[in-house]
């Protein structure tokens, strides 16, 4: 079916409705839920420090009952004069290491720590990228500072923080004086805690340099931090593209069997395996070709099953070692598209309902994936935080400004509100099934492009807290209109005790729509202003977050276990309900 003739057919079904059956299965445990969620990061390690940055990392850090981390580029990178420490887009900096004028390293952690003290009073952990060169130390480092243009794309970035070290043994030592001074900064038992890689995305000119070099680098890192911290937690490589090339195969031979860089003897230690995987929107029109930015008669076209081939390949490159295969997987950067820093149409989706949908469907068939490959996937990291004025970006970022962001001038954008429904998630992941879902197989495939979207659905229980919650997503590829689904969900097998002694529970129904948990679509309704007023500022951060399809009901149990839902669900929206045992008090 063409593009034209689904979106017609789109517009008469929303009369007619679409029926989808969900059955969930308390008593069926499929193992520990997994809050892969949990891991965020960005390009500008400073915005941590800066208002608004320091309070979006406290609301990440009370995203759920899990720990939180956060992973940050330019940990290392040496800032222009006069501005260090100011955030620029994909552009960070800490003066970690310069030189004197006989040549002598200096070494000041000052804005790391700083970095770092936010993290945790956010009660979020570092997911601590070893990385970039120092400008003292980049064999080639001019030129090394960088104008980014967010419409022209990345192609200039790779200047001299990309290039390898002038000397090994120096990097080496700068690694170690860095791990040192955590451990006697934050001790022991908290830097045992977080996790340590070294770099970014090194089979792409983030490393300008050749993959033995980059072996190398890494050696002599994960060397300096174990011998700061013997018990750190530690892993990579954090490349592109999963398993594109050899590279995540080649490099995890040499973990396992290669000679090590640093000491000269077999295998370099790997606590985790890290790696990135990313989506590629497009805007097309009707006949699903590409056209220019803006074009009226354009929309965005996710591209979800480019995503979830590159976890596939990957996923079946660490099946393929024997010694790893339980080793715990953190992809790195997880996310629909390649530049967070970017703006096109393309990316449209990052504002609205769509980024919360796609990562609804995307996040849950990589756990799908990992179960197929019997591998042990614990993070799916998004790489998206929060922009705001400085001295390098005085008038650049404003209200919903297309950036891949989290929250845009203090307010949370409907993604963030997906991520504090996963939060929600504890106990066993049970059996749950909907007819509305699109086959994984078809998803790995082809994505979500036929004339019926997806309305997928996972569950969890948890018996402590004698809570049950059922996740559902209504999504399509093609930002087009779609009817609403008309979901119907049916729990059964719940324990005799789940109820109370009026045989009720309590259900709690969370949504993101239009007109829930949703600043972007209440600031469209305001005219989009650039300079709200303090009332409609107000609103809007009220509007951002996360709210229930009106007020929890008490809800009948069958004497066999069993509950019935129903409700609407339009696209792109997301509906999480929660069933407690309750007191029998809520309405009915």
């Amino acid at each position: 079916m063409t593009l034209s003739v689904l979106a017609a057919t789109s517009l008469v079904a929303t009369a007619l409705g679409h029926q989808v059956s969900i059955s969930v299965d308390a008593s069926s445990s499929l193992g520990p839920w997994t809050p892969i969620h949990r891991f965020y990061g960005c390009d500008e390690p400073n915005y941590a420090y800066y208002p608004r940055g320091s309070a979006l990392l406290r609301e990440l850090g009370d995203i759920g009952k899990d720990q939180t981390f956060f992973r940050t580029h330019n940990l290392l990178t040496t800032g222009e004069p006069g501005l260090v420490g100011v955030p620029g887009l994909k552009w960070g900096s800490t003066n970690a290491y310069t030189v004197d004028d006989n040549g002598n390293p200096t070494y000041n952690f000052t804005i790391i720590d700083d970095i770092f003290d936010h993290y945790l009073a956010g009660n979020v952990k570092p997911y601590l990228e070893i990385g970039f060169m120092p400008k003292a130390l980049a064999v080639d480092p001019d030129p090394y500072f960088f104008d980014f243009d967010p419409e022209a794309g990345a192609d200039n970035i790779y200047t001299g923080w990309s290039h390898p070290p002038k000397s090994y043994e120096r990097w080496g030592e700068l690694v170690y004086k860095l791990a040192t001074h955590l451990v006697d900064r934050y001790g022991v038992d908290e830097v045992n805690e977080w996790y340590f890689e070294v770099w970014n995305e090194p089979n792409i000119p983030y490393w300008n340099g050749t993959t033995k070099g980059f072996y190398k680098l890494h050696d002599y890192a994960i060397n300096s931090v174990l011998k700061a911290l013997p018990t750190a937690r530690v892993g990579g490589p954090d490349l592109a593209g999963g398993a594109d090339d050899s590279y995540l195969g080649d490099f995890l031979e040499h973990c396992a069997h290669g000679t090590n860089y640093a000491t000269g003897e077999e295998g370099t230690p790997l606590d985790f395996i890290s790696f990135h995987s990313k989506g590629a929107p497009l805007f097309v029109n009707s006949a699903g070709d590409v056209v220019e930015d803006g074009a009226s008669d354009g929309f965005v076209q996710m591209n979800v099953s480019t995503q979830l081939q590159e976890v596939d390949g990957a996923f079946s490159v660490v099946a393929s070692f024997p010694q790893y295969k339980d080793t715990p997987i953190i992809m790195g950067e997880y996310d629909p598209d390649s530049c967070a820093a970017c703006t096109s149409s393309a990316y449209g989706y990052r504002n609205g309902l769509l980024y919360g949908a796609y990562s609804a469907a995307s996040f849950t068939r990589a756990m799908d994936l990992a179960a197929n490959h019997g591998v042990n996937l614990q993070g799916a990291l998004t790489w998206a935080f929060e922009y705001e004025q400085n001295a390098i970006l005085p008038n650049e970022t404003g209200y919903f400004d297309g950036y891949r962001v989290l929250s845009t001038q203090g307010i949370d954008k409907p993604v963030l509100n997906f991520h504090r429904m996963w939060g929600m998630l504890s106990g066993d992941r049970i059996k749950a099934e909907s007819s509305g879902q699109v086959p994984l197989d078809v998803v790995l495939s082809d994505g979500v492009r036929g004339d019926q979207a997806d309305v997928g659905a996972l569950a969890t229980f948890d018996n402590d807290a004698q809570a049950l919650y059922v996740f559902v997503w209504h999504y399509h590829d093609n930002n087009l209109d779609f009817p609403d689904a008309k979901v119907s969900v049916e729990v059964e097998g719940l324990p005799a005790t789940f109820s109370n002694k009026h045989g009720k529970v309590t259900a709690t129904h969370y949504r993101v729509d239009d007109n829930h948990s949703n600043s972007y679509a209440k600031w469209l309704s305001m005219g989009s202003p650039q300079d709200p007023t303090p009332e409609q500022y107000h609103e809007l951060v009220r509007a951002g977050k996360l709210a229930t399809l009106g007020a929890p009901k008490s809800v009948h149990v069958s004497k066999k276990g069993t509950v019935s839902l129903d409700f609407p669900l339009p696209i792109r929206a997301l509906s999480l309900l929660v069933l407690e045992k309750g007191d029998g008090s809520c309405s009915p």
